[in-house]
């Protein structure tokens, strides 16, 4: 199990699981705004779209379907 922060609040997972998928089944309404204000989801799951971007350890706009969680980490949606 993976122990992670997703906007503060502390959760486990499994390994394998990606960032998207955890912050999913935290039911979060937004991954991210866009630059006219509206919240944004996953669309692909696999990358292309870049609309699953969120804030991991500090750096913004990591693609969080691609990236695996792992123990520590800190993730921030908009």
């Amino acid at each position: 199990m993976k122990t992670l922060k997703i906007n503060g609040a502390s959760v486990s997972f499994t390994d394998g699981t990606t960032v998207a998928a955890a912050i999913l089944s935290v039911e979060t309404s937004s991954f991210r705004k866009s630059v006219s204000g509206e919240s944004r989801l996953p669309l692909c799951g696999m990358g292309t779209c870049f609309e699953c971007r969120v804030t991991i350890d500090g750096v913004r706009h990591r693609r969080s379907c691609q990236t695996p969680v792992e123990d520590g980490m800190e993730i921030g949606t908009d």
